[in-house]
């Protein structure tokens, strides 16, 4: 017995150092981002390292506080935060909807949910941008939040309804018998059940937000209200770039959706001690 554990603890030994050996093959990129962002102006044509020995945040203050990419990012946050919001309200209510309700025609309409992700946003961008221009809504954020909401929101009431299907009926029933009506068993039992299926979708909808650029470019022109994906841009000139600074803003970029993960990665836990139901 005593052998057959030892082995047991080599393999997840070896399996662990794999995990992390392979992990860092994967974020290189990253790694090789970050250290150039440490390195002071010009330092990547002298210095090869993968990171830098004597860390330099010169280049990071610099971007921070001598641009306006501040600007931009946090316009990214706001946008993004707010198609969260939207998206996870809109989302939990359509898809617990469609997991209790049962029918040919709400069958069809989750069909139809998938279907819309497979349609290519390319092709409808040009009528978009003349009902936003109609409507005066050219170069004003509403008109990118609509557009992303739109998006996310078929595959955010997807995926809550696959959440809102493992949850048993039975669950909601026993609520009833204590005397909660469906909207409060909605609120107070359904809901705390689907909060690592929320924080997925809450997740996965603020990296989409985060990393859009075509709609951000076609629909917002003032530099003050453009995002933090177009705000890259200012650090390439025509025939050249500045890697320095660039490296630097994109490092900045990241550290908003890294602490976003953070925050919600604890409540993918949640909602898994809920309790049984004996049959």
């Amino acid at each position: 017995i005593t052998m057959i554990k030892y082995r047991k603890k080599i393999k997840r030994g070896l399996l662990f150092l794999v995990m992390v050996f392979l992990s860092f093959v994967v974020n290189i990129p990253n790694i090789s981002m970050i250290g150039t962002a440490l390195k002071p102006f010009g330092g990547y044509m002298s210095d090869k390292s993968l990171f830098p020995s004597n860390p330099d945040f010169s280049m990071l203050r610099k971007v921070l506080f001598g641009t306006t990419f501040g600007r931009y990012l946090a316009n990214s946050v706001f946008i993004a935060l707010v198609v969260v919001v939207f998206c996870v309200v809109f989302a939990s209510c359509a898809g617990y909807a469609l997991s209790r309700c049962r029918g040919k025609v709400f069958t069809g309409y989750t069909v139809f949910l998938l279907m819309l992700q497979m349609f290519p946003l390319v092709l409808v961008l040009i009528p978009l941008f003349w009902i936003f221009k109609t409507l005066g809504l050219v170069d004003n954020q509403l008109s990118v939040i609509i557009c992303y909401i739109s998006i996310n929101l078929p595959f955010a009431t997807w995926m809550l309804k696959g959440f809102f299907d493992d949850i048993s009926i039975d669950i909601e029933e026993a609520a009833f018998i204590d005397g909660l009506g469906p909207a409060q068993s909605f609120l107070k039992i359904v809901l705390p059940l689907s909060l690592p299926g929320i924080a997925t979708v809450a997740i996965f909808t603020f990296n989409n937000c985060w990393n859009e650029y075509m709609l951000a470019s076609v629909f917002l022109r003032s530099n003050e209200l453009q995002t933090m994906t177009i705000g890259l841009q200012m650090f390439q000139v025509q025939n050249n770039a500045d890697w320095s600074t660039m490296m630097a803003a994109s490092t900045i970029a990241l550290i908003p959706s890294l602490i976003f993960l953070l925050f919600m990665q604890k409540y993918m836990v949640q909602g898994l001690t809920a309790g049984a139901v004996k049959g």
